[in-house]
């Protein structure tokens, strides 16, 4: 019974203090994400940057905890976001981005931005050449 005692004990103090080392590992972004503004108006129908879209039949939805998110709880909120695209145009990825991913060095927000400029993907960051 004791060694249960134990056991359990030694569980729940380890599950704690492993909780504030997850939260701080840095999300990883594909070199397609895009940066830009959306708003959901009624799902699957999106404004990205202003400008009408929709989003695909599977698409992910990434809060800032890296969580899922169901696009009604966004209806109407303009938040800050990388998100890629399908072959169709279609909103296929999100991700909500944090303050600290938001102050970070500078992101593209066009395809054609992310041709000309180059990605690191370990550091997380792209330069213009």
């Amino acid at each position: 019974m004791n060694r249960c005692v134990t056991l359990a004990a030694a569980l729940s103090a380890s599950i704690t203090l492993s909780l504030p080392a997850a939260a701080q590992l840095q999300r990883h972004f594909p070199a397609t994400a895009l940066r830009g503004e959306l708003r959901v108006v009624q799902p699957p129908e999106v404004q990205l940057n202003g400008k009408p879209a929709r989003l695909a039949p599977g698409v992910r939805i990434r809060g800032q905890n890296n969580l899922l998110v169901m696009s009604g709880a966004l209806v109407e909120r303009e938040v800050a976001v990388h998100y890629t695209l399908d072959p169709y145009g279609l909103v296929k990825d999100v991700w909500l981005l944090t303050e600290a991913e938001l102050d970070k060095r500078p992101w593209p927000t066009t395809p054609e931005d992310a041709k000309a400029w180059r990605f690191d993907p370990v550091g997380q960051t792209w330069s213009r050449p």
